[in-house]
């Protein structure tokens, strides 16, 4: 066009004629003929178009709206509908051409205030000048390389400011129409020349001067809509800037940004300082908080897609990762791209940039997880190889957002409080609570249904204990180390929990154990009656019916647990026990072995992880078992040679070597059968319960036995041998137990002979000392006081009862009546 126009201007400054005095299509119209064009066809297109921009100017967008009254807009578009089919004369003196100029020239020359214009306004009618100032503007570009601007550009631009006053622009309209001529030239040719962009953004700056200084309501028009384009096509990218921008490229999104964000604060600009103030808040953090949150879930929902078509193509793999364990990683290559590529671009408009990218995609993450967890329903690998890489992922993304927003006005308190926690260590907290609650369940079952089968052999395994105590000593143990193989980071804190539940599970197995297995009072009989020897009455035979076994028959108790195991079966649950106590230690040592294999050496609670009730379960039961063990051998099995044999009759003939005997066999099969460790209690057992026997023949033994004075030597002699047995010439007992044991017989022996006078006066002494009744009073029955003693008045009353001795008959007839027999 300039081309055209150029001989023309020429033309017209050498008549002196200003160019805004006259209409250029006019003018055209007579300085060309139809022999300046190739053909006569050429020549009326031609005049069509020139006609065409006398319409479009003057009737369709001119300067001054039309009047509807008017007469010239009705004639120049019947001269133009004519022009169609008959192409109009153009000659100087000719009367179409007159009539034409004639009605141009009224419709140009008209003003607001009704005198008639010197300028001729035929092209400032908006938006005609705008795109005919485009046009020109696009001259300014090589017509084979569309990115690069003529050599001539300055020299064009100073030649195309000459048309300002035809096309009513100025240096503000020039400023939008130039920036929107860049600004297209970028788009149209594939957004391939950046300096395209970068000129437009500087050409921007200069539109945002002008529109602070400029009121004008048509120009607010044509920016607003020039603006409105630009900001769409920029937020368009910024929405999801991770797939049109990267690390090659990122000066582009620079000035993206630097666009989207101009043209958003020109659009909110007001004419109010403080409503400006505050849109400029709205503007500046409000829409890039938006642009950062939009990309980064685009981005996360991208990345998640591709992790998934990913995972689908390797799903035959052995143990391929979950798509949540590989998204997490893949999410925190995300944020530290974010942080080390868009960030800084994006913090010179919002200073927060990377934390609200992290809490985007903290919130994205988690909700993924959310439906993970709820999906979850018992704890697996893959569930706990999850949690973990949330809990890690969750830490970065803590700690990137922590530190990008440490200089913030709150120290970062409202972008942290955006991050709800994903709370992992509760989830496996949980998981794993129910993972010790299932296998305790287990272990509590099996030791329900396994006890029932036990049979308690001595004979299945070399250390003579029972097969079920290995079972279940296995299974905790490959709990434990279960346990210590799950991938969790709570070991310390749940073990409690474990071996609390494990402990409770073991316990039972030995409460049931020892249960059934009687006890002391189980087997040792209850005293007889007191009743007085007949003096000299030793000739009744000792397998006199009325006389043998009434202590036994009449006093042993009879309860379900007094010979329901054989001896060799208690000792096999001694042996149980102890193996299990001994095994405890290994455990206990393991676990906090694989603590501090496991980093938590000084972990506080490393203390709960030990069977404490285990332990003293089988300290106890040991106790309790030994004890059983011991009186069951004395006062059940071998009842028939001490309760319904020993000093019945005549003394000489039924004293203690049967005994003796029989009790040897049981000490032989305790040496053999049970655990070294242990043996020396069961032994001690033993010697208690026999020396708790010896006495009980020689104080409570019924009518059955009578001893004289003469039979104290004997009765010593006799717990001498008993002595002597526990101690087995040195390879027995120690001596000093023995002795600290026998005290209390020793202690009583003396009185079988003592004189019968000396006796009752003792029991006197000691029972008016007592009671501190009158002498003249009937002395007091004594009650049993629970433990023999010499100086115990009941003691020295059940010795009177066993003396073959008038004075002692006398004596017991005459204070308290007793009977001879029961």
């Amino acid at each position: 066009m300039l081309i055209i126009w150029r001989p023309l201007l020429f033309s017209i400054y050498q008549l002196g004629r200003r160019i805004e005095s006259v209409v250029l299509p006019l003018e055209l119209l007579q300085q060309f003929r139809s022999s300046d064009f190739p053909s006569q066809r050429e020549y009326e297109k031609w005049q069509r178009r020139i006609l065409k921009i006398l319409e479009t100017g003057l009737l369709l967008h001119p300067h001054m709206p039309l009047a509807k009254t008017e007469m010239a807009p009705q004639q120049l578009r019947k001269i133009i509908r004519g022009a169609a089919d008959k192409p109009i004369e153009t000659g100087k003196h000719s009367e179409p051409m007159q009539v034409l100029r004639n009605v141009v020239m009224s419709l140009a020359c008209r003003s607001f205030d009704g005198s008639v214009s010197e300028i001729c306004h035929w092209a400032d009618g908006i938006p005609l000048n705008l795109r005919l100032y485009e046009v020109l503007l696009e001259s300014c570009f090589e017509v084979n390389e569309e990115t690069s601007v003529i050599e001539e550009v300055d020299e064009v631009l100073e030649l195309i400011k000459k048309t300002w006053v035809i096309l009513g622009i100025n240096q503000i309209l020039h400023n939008v129409c130039f920036f929107w001529v860049l600004f297209c030239r970028y788009i149209t040719t594939s957004q391939l020349e950046d300096d395209l962009l970068f000129a437009s953004v500087n050409m921007l700056l200069e539109v945002e001067k002008d529109a602070k200084a400029t009121k004008d309501p048509a120009y607010s028009k044509i920016l607003s809509s020039t603006l409105s384009y630009i900001l769409g096509w920029a937020e368009k990218r910024l929405l999801s800037y991770h797939a049109t921008f990267y690390r090659g490229n990122i000066d582009v999104m620079q000035s993206v940004l630097s666009l989207g964000a101009s043209a958003a604060k020109i659009l909110a600009e007001d004419i109010s300082h403080e409503y400006r103030r505050k849109r400029k808040v709205d503007v500046a953090y409000g829409r890039f908080d938006t642009y950062i949150r939009s990309s980064v879930q685009n981005a996360f929902s991208q990345e998640k897609d591709k992790v998934i078509a990913s995972r689908q193509s390797t799903k035959y793999q052995q143990n391929p990762l979950h798509v949540l364990s590989i998204l997490a990683q893949n999410i925190c290559d995300l944020a530290f791209n974010e942080k080390e590529i868009y960030s800084p671009v994006l913090k010179r408009w919002h200073p927060l940039a990377t934390g609200v990218a992290v809490v985007t995609l903290h919130t994205c993450y988690g909700n993924e997880l959310k439906q993970f967890v709820t999906g979850i329903s018992e704890l697996t690998p893959e569930a706990i190889q999850v949690l973990l890489s949330a809990e890690k992922l969750e830490k970065d993304l803590v700690e990137m957002a922590v530190a990008d927003s440490v200089d913030s006005e709150d120290g970062g308190k409202a972008i942290i409080q955006e991050m709800i926690p994903y709370e992992t260590e509760a989830v496996i907290a949980n998981l794993v609570k129910s993972w010790i609650h299932t296998r305790v369940d287990r272990l509590k079952q099996w030791v329900d249904r396994t006890l029932q089968q036990e049979v308690w052999d001595a004979q299945s395994n070399k250390g003579h204990f029972a097969p079920s105590a290995v079972e279940v000593l296995r299974i905790i143990d490959e709990t434990l180390e279960a346990f210590f193989l799950l991938p969790i980071p709570m070991h310390p804190v749940l073990l409690p929990e474990l071996v609390s539940g494990l402990d409770k599970c073991l316990h039972s197995y030995i409460i049931k154990t020892k249960s059934g297995c009687g006890s002391r009072s189980t087997f040792v009989p209850n005293l007889p009656a007191l009743t007085r020897c007949s003096p000299g009455s030793k000739l009744f035979k000792k397998k006199d019916s009325s006389r043998m076994g009434l202590w036994k028959t009449s006093q042993v108790s009879t309860t379900a647990g007094d010979g329901s195991f054989s001896i060799t079966q208690l000792f096999v649950r001694i042996n149980t026990l102890y193996n299990i106590r001994k095994e405890l230690d290994v455990l206990e040592k393991r676990t906090i072995s694989n603590l501090s294999n496991g980093g938590f050496v000084h972990y506080n609670n490393v203390g709960n992880g030990k069977f404490e009730d285990s332990v003293a379960g089988c300290i106890e039961g040991i106790q309790q078992l030994s004890e059983a063990t011991a009186y069951k051998v004395v006062f059940h099995d071998l009842s028939h040679v001490l309760c319904d044999y020993l000093y019945v009759g005549e003394i000489t003939s039924s004293r203690i070597e049967p005994f003796l005997q029989e009790l040897e066999q049981y000490l032989e099969k305790v040496s053999i059968t049970v655990h070294d460790r242990v043996r020396t209690r069961v032994i001690t057992e033993i010697m208690k319960a026999s020396f708790e026997g010896f006495l009980l023949v020689l104080l409570a033994g019924g009518p059955s036995r009578a001893f004289t004075l003469q039979d104290g030597a004997l009765i010593e002699e006799d717990f001498k041998f008993l002595m002597d047995l526990f101690w087995s010439n040195g390879d027995g007992l120690p001596a000093d137990l023995i002795d600290k044991f026998c005290v209390t017989v020793r202690g009583i022996l003396p009185l079988f002979h003592t004189h019968t006078e000396n006796i009752i006066e003792q029991f006197k002494t000691v029972i008016l000392n007592k009671d501190e009744a009158s002498a003249k009073s009937r002395l007091p029955l004594p009650s049993m006081s629970g433990r023999w003693s010499p100086t115990d008045p009941y003691t020295i009353l059940r010795v009177l009862c066993n003396r073959n001795d008038k004075m002692a008959t006398k004596f017991l007839r005459k204070a308290y009546n007793l009977p001879k027999k029961l």
